[in-house]
């Protein structure tokens, strides 16, 4: 029997049914359905989960797919979450189309900033500058909101009017659920279509081989902070929407707790993979409210082991588990006809 090519053998292994589009297709329907079989409470846990995957796909654009990692993620949930509950208390506005897109627009100004400050210096900077840099900024806002009196200091901002949507109000439950539903999906989307476009291209050939990208002539810090830019409008949105459903906004939507939380989420799902991210979320969030509720006094150790674990045997994450390195990393378009047929005619012709 005549062995195969291996220009076919590559393109047979590029046909491949991909299993990330599958396991997002699974996810979908479930989520769809939740709040019909779950109590009421449950409905408000796992939409604080959505938000939170909201947040987590944030940073999952960042460092997966642009190599920037970021400890700041929740200074722009934060900052989004307080300025629109400013615009609640002392002035009354709480229109879904006015405060949405307030909170992604604040997002991605005060990431924008910080995102010129850190990455469009005359030298590129290291991934242990940024992280620190990044990482002081989350600090530096936590201390700040503690101390300004305005914004509450400690105590933070509580008793946040309900988000209105013309005479309704959006108040927690199933209506909530599916508002916080709807814009993960669409943002995801919105992702997905990003990182596969060509400017995702060039994401992936700067994670993969910065210096040749820029040989190359792309512009690399530029597009970094595009990038963080676009997930910082996107943690913005997150805090919108947590701010309205908590009804209470706290320093420590700011800190560096958060900021690391969120790191830990998309570690533990798979950086690269958008899908991972959210995983990520609903793994660790749905394995705290378990073990909280088992394991009162020990629950934390429980889990912080179990991370722990994960990370050292399976560095790529949970979604490691079903994916390949090769669909991880992603491939762009289809194989050249000429290269199919080449490899076809000389799969025939071979003796």
């Amino acid at each position: 029997m005549a062995e195969a090519s291996p220009a076919y053998r590559s393109v047979r292994r590029s046909r491949r049914i991909p299993v990330i589009p599958i396991v997002e297709l699974a996810l979908l329907p479930i989520f769809a359905v939740l709040p019909l079989v779950l109590e009421d409470y449950l409905t408000i846990f796992v939409t604080r989960v959505l938000i939170l995957a909201l947040l987590a796909l944030s940073f999952d654009l960042v460092w997966g797919y642009a190599g920037i990692m970021s400890f700041g993620q929740a200074i722009f949930f934060g900052a989004a979450g307080y300025s629109i509950a400013l615009l609640a208390r002392d002035l009354g506005i709480t229109s879904i189309f006015i405060v949405l897109p307030a909170s992604l627009i604040i997002g991605l100004l005060v990431s924008l900033a910080l995102g010129s400050f850190l990455l469009l210096g005359r030298c590129p900077p290291t991934t242990i500058f940024v992280a620190l840099g990044t990482l002081t900024g989350s600090y530096a806002a936590d201390r700040l909101a503690r101390g300004w009196y305005y914004l509450g200091g400690q105590n933070g901002i509580p008793a946040i009017p309900s988000m209105t949507a013309g005479g309704y109000e959006l108040v927690e439950g199933p209506v909530y659920y599916y508002l916080a539903f709807a814009t993960l999906l669409l943002v995801y989307l919105l992702c997905r279509f990003l990182v596969r476009s060509q400017f995702g291209l060039a994401l992936a050939g700067m994670r993969e081989q910065e210096a040749r990208i820029a040989f190359f002539g792309y512009r690399v810090q530029r597009l970094k902070a595009i990038v963080f830019s676009l997930a910082g409008a996107i943690a913005g949105l997150a805090g919108g929407l947590y701010a309205f459903h908590e009804g209470f906004v706290g320093p420590s939507m700011l800190g560096v707790v958060l900021s690391t939380q969120i790191v830990i989420y998309a570690l533990f799902g798979g950086v690269g993979t958008l899908i991972g991210a959210v995983i990520g979320v609903i793994a660790i969030e749905i394995a705290s409210f378990w073990l909280a509720d088992n394991y009162q006094q020990v629950w934390p150790i429980i889990l912080g082991l179990l991370l722990l674990l994960v990370i050292l045997f399976r560095p790529t994450g949970l979604i490691g588990l079903l994916v390949s390195e090769r669909e991880r990393v992603g491939t762009f378009g289809r194989p050249p006809r000429t290269l199919l047929r080449a490899a076809q005619e000389d799969q025939h012709g071979a003796p």
